[in-house]
């Protein structure tokens, strides 16, 4: 499932106030820092306070919302070296998943890929034109990268590389600058490489095209 999708479609208590207030830090709406008063998200997400509370809970056990004692919630802060962790976790994480989602490839999977890669570099070319939301691109960034390792087999690898990449996703949200052919170029041979069955290869790609994504933020001075 994508960022998009596990914003969309999770589930239990005040559901559609959490997926909300995710989206909104996800996207970088609700900016790092960020005090959040239960009376002010009540009017603009009308969400009563104490399913609000339930709600930052669960939020901040998922990395998005820091919560203290007399200081409440704020949206989790960012830093060079959270942003650096992060990534060294998505390309564990990713690269695995890809080296076993490339060895059981079916065609279904390929399909997938195929479509996912299709979009992915429509917007990648209106947005060099400026044409394109960044937010969409950013959905279709996603996507793709989440159809290269949904044949990996493994339910817990698949979870846990959500977590992680949500939490990187945030950060390309933050400084939400496109820095030109390159990652294009890198999408297409990570779809080279998933029609040839070269993991390897691809995971070369994969350890670029991350690195470029957290050099190319540090460099913008959004992260402090």
């Amino acid at each position: 499932m994508t960022v998009i999708q596990r914003i969309e479609e999770a589930d239990g208590v005040g559901d559609d106030g959490y997926r909300r207030i995710r989206a909104d830090i996800v996207f970088a709406r609700l900016r790092p820092g960020l005090k959040l008063r239960l009376e002010n998200l009540r009017e603009t997400y009308g969400v009563s306070v104490s399913t609000l509370r339930e709600i930052l809970n669960r939020l901040a056990s998922d990395g998005f919302v820091t919560a203290e004692p007399r200081r409440g919630f704020e949206v989790a802060p960012v830093s060079i070296e959270n942003l650096r962790e992060l990534a060294e976790l998505r390309l564990l994480l990713e690269g695995h998943a890809l080296q076993t989602s490339f060895a059981s490839a079916d065609m279904e999977w390929e399909g997938r890929v195929v479509s996912a890669h299709h979009k992915l570099a429509a917007t990648e070319r209106l947005m060099s034109d400026g044409q394109c939301e960044p937010e969409q691109w950013k959905r279709y960034d996603s996507e793709f990268h989440h159809a290269l390792i949904s044949n990996c087999g493994s339910q817990a690898l698949m979870e846990t590389h959500a977590a992680i990449f949500d939490r990187y996703f945030r950060y390309q949200m933050i400084v939400l600058n496109y820095r030109g052919e390159e990652p294009a170029e890198q999408h297409q041979g990570l779809l080279n490489c998933a029609l040839e069955r070269n993991a390897d290869k691809a995971r070369a790609i994969l350890l670029a095209h991350v690195s470029g994504c957290v050099e190319h933020a540090l460099a913008s001075g959004a992260i402090g």
